[in-house]
């Protein structure tokens, strides 16, 4: 249905994609911590769709289903980062864990244990573990990265194809393939769960069954896989300093 100006009916989007919003919005709070509020994210994803019916041009060549994802997606990203959902006490403690592992991976010249990591931060393994599990839904890059304001030096900044475009920084040949060399150098096991959640699409109950393991020690899994894997994108940065 569409207006007398030609527009898409904002109520008709409404009626129509609303699922697709919810579906969307639940699939971005399940790689959250359960502190984000599944509703607020909805609202966002709704204020995009709005978005979407007053922008949609139909000669632009893509169905309005596909433009209205893009823009119910970057709603709900941009409410992420105006929240700043992440506590900052848990960017700090995630810090601490990519810095102790950094530490390590170049001391033995490979991928520490939980154990040697929980040892370097003077805590039992088990607190180790607990901590890893609060960090659930950690990124491989968070905005901030991009943005000297954040307090710590960005890792990517030297790297920054355009900064008003981090994706054109991440698709950049040389990050790129210091990403794969890192994933490559994961523990098997990090690299099987995370080519289940991020290839397959496979939630973290099910990847659970898969690797023999409860839902929350894919949490922690996935916690450390990432810490890793930014500890390991700070060597590349480093190396390409010097």
């Amino acid at each position: 249905m569409y207006t007398a100006s030609g527009k898409r009916d904002p109520s008709d989007a409404v009626k129509r994609f609303a699922p697709l919003v919810r579906r969307l919005a639940l699939q971005l709070a399940a790689k959250l911590p359960s502190s984000v509020d599944l509703d607020d994210l909805i609202q966002a994803g709704m204020i995009g769709l709005l978005d979407a019916t007053q922008r949609y041009q139909g000669d632009q060549g893509a169905q309005f289903e596909t433009y209205a994802t893009q823009r119910v997606r970057g709603a709900m990203l941009d409410q992420l980062r105006e929240n700043d959902w992440l506590p900052r006490s848990m960017r700090s403690n995630a810090r601490r864990v990519e810095r102790a592992i950094q530490a390590l991976e170049q001391q033995l010249g490979q991928a520490p244990s939980e154990s040697a990591v929980a040892e370097s931060l003077e805590m039992p393994l088990d607190e180790y573990q607990s901590l890893l599990g609060d960090l659930h839904g950690s990124q491989l890059v968070y905005y901030e990265d991009f943005d000297q304001r954040g307090g710590d030096e960005p890792f990517l900044d030297r790297h920054c194809v355009d900064p008003n475009d981090p994706l054109a920084t991440l698709l950049d040949g040389a990050f790129r393939q210091a990403l794969i060399d890192a994933i490559e150098r994961l523990p098997d096991r990090e690299k099987l769960l995370l080519s289940l959640y991020y290839e397959q699409g496979l939630n973290l109950r099910e990847i659970g069954a898969v690797i023999e393991v409860s839902e929350s020690r894919v949490c922690q899994l996935h916690s450390q896989a990432m810490a890793r894997l930014r500890a390991r994108l700070r060597d590349f940065a480093a190396a390409d300093v010097s």
